[in-house]
């Protein structure tokens, strides 16, 4: 027990068992809990500013309106230093503030012109301590167990210490006043105007106690949820960085049964800078690197946005899937959309280069469509995923075939068939046969 509440109260601590990025991640989503509080305090004091104005008679309703005001002002405080170094202290103090106002606001009769003539005894005997309570449901939206905790161990010291004070009065009549009562002279006495029994304080106190527990307990799940899922998403983003963003949703989204191998119908493309190692030979590696990274960095910027899969860097070329994690009724017409687009963007960075008086890039692009093996492929110790298969080496052969025909993209006759057409606006140069070695028969393509 003692271990499990020490893992509980590691993960309520701001800035435990997490890094400072996951630790900022659930400082914002607490500041979000602090505006949400503002807010919904601003909604419940109107429903109860609009409620004591029916309510209660002229001028004591005015009275009750501006302790409202009053209530709503000191949860403005907080919300508006929430991001003040001292956010939380400054909260802890004003829920001081708020039990005090309300519970004063309850126990305490107006002053002067707003005072009633009943003795002060007979306000301990309302449900108004029900809108204390208000404060411990709001301290529940901030994601935060230990101001539950603290709103209910405010709420029953400061209330105690009221009912008690006005239990102590020389006027209060009390039970234990007098000796053995009849029935009738119990509630004879009970009905006393001046009458206060601590049996309904210690009900108030045990239930707050009570239901102080159970909301911390609660907030404390939803808050180490909300961890699991800043921590989760943290592992995407970082993951991320070395595969393909959506593998790396599917990696999260299916756990272990990711990557079972099974057969779809996949658009396969490969993209290749053209002379790339004889251009290097002319850079410093960081210059050569500099260079590689721009033209990955403006592949992927298309690619992915096209719906894309980025199975692998190959040195200075890049291997593309579409319908490769999950299966895309139009993955044809994605992958030679995004052909055209690759050849619009690196023609566009070209057009930079040449300003510069840099050397301008060829870019070769091959594409083929056809049924391939997908999954993981691999040892236990590192595994990929990937797609295999003769649609895979026919891409590559034709990425490789632009060099003899001149072209920066050529496209398979079976891609361009599941594409529905050339898409609006684009155009091939020729139509024409490629032979691809180790097949019999040549790939009917087309070139651009």
């Amino acid at each position: 027990m003692l271990e499990w509440l020490q893992l509980q109260l590691s993960a309520a601590l701001p800035g435990r068992s997490t890094s400072d990025e996951q630790s900022r991640r659930l400082h914002d989503a607490e500041l979000t809990g602090l505006a949400t509080a503002f807010r919904v305090r601003l909604c419940a004091v109107a429903v109860i500013a609009l409620w004591l104005l029916v309510s209660t008679a002229w001028p004591r309703n005015i009275y009750y309106l501006a302790i409202s005001l009053a209530f709503l002002a000191l949860s403005y405080i907080p919300y508006a230093t929430r991001r003040h170094p001292a956010a939380w202290t400054i909260k802890l103090a004003c829920t001081i503030l708020d039990v005090a106002l309300i519970t004063s606001t309850i126990l305490l009769p107006p002053f002067g012109d707003f005072a009633s003539d009943w003795p002060i005894q007979t306000r301990t005997r309302g449900p108004e301590f029900l809108y204390v309570l208000l404060l411990l449901a709001e301290s529940a939206l901030t994601y935060s167990p230990i101001l539950v905790v603290w709103t209910g161990g405010i709420i029953i010291a400061v209330w105690s210490f009221g009912i008690n004070s006005i239990y102590d009065r020389v006027d209060t009549v009390r039970f234990g006043d007098a000796g053995d009562l009849t029935e009738m002279q119990a509630l004879e006495r009970f009905l006393n105007p001046y009458f206060v029994g601590l049996a309904q304080m210690w009900v108030q106190v045990v239930t707050t106690g009570l239901f102080t527990l159970f909301l911390a307990i609660a907030v404390l799940r939803s808050r180490n949820t909300l961890i699991a899922q800043i921590k989760d998403n943290a592992v995407r983003q970082s993951l991320a960085r070395y595969v393909s963003p959506d593998v790396a949703h599917a990696m999260g989204d299916d756990g272990p049964s990711f990557g079972a191998p099974s057969k779809r119908e996949v658009a396969v493309m490969f993209v290749d800078i053209v002379g790339f190692t004889h251009m290097a030979e002319k850079r410093s590696p960081e210059q050569a690197l500099a260079l590689l990274r721009s033209f990955q960095e403006r592949g992927c910027a298309v690619l992915l946005p096209s719906g894309g899969t980025l199975d692998k860097f190959l040195g200075d070329g890049i291997m593309a899937t579409f319908g490769g994690v999950e299966p895309q009724t139009d993955a044809g017409q994605r992958a030679l959309s995004c052909a055209f687009d690759l050849l619009d963007a690196y023609a566009a960075w070209n057009a930079k280069r040449t300003l510069r008086g840099a050397e301008p890039i060829r870019v070769a692009i091959g594409l083929h469509f056809g049924e391939v093996i997908v999954g993981n492929v691999g040892t236990s110790e590192r595994r990929e995923f990937t797609v295999i298969g003769d649609v895979v080496n026919v891409a590559s052969r034709l990425e490789r075939a632009t060099r003899d025909l001149d072209g920066r993209l050529v496209v398979s006759d079976a891609c361009l068939r599941a594409a529905g057409g050339v898409p609006p606006g684009r155009s091939f140069t020729r139509t024409l046969t490629v032979d691809i070695r180790g097949r019999d028969h040549p790939v009917r393509a087309h070139l651009a």
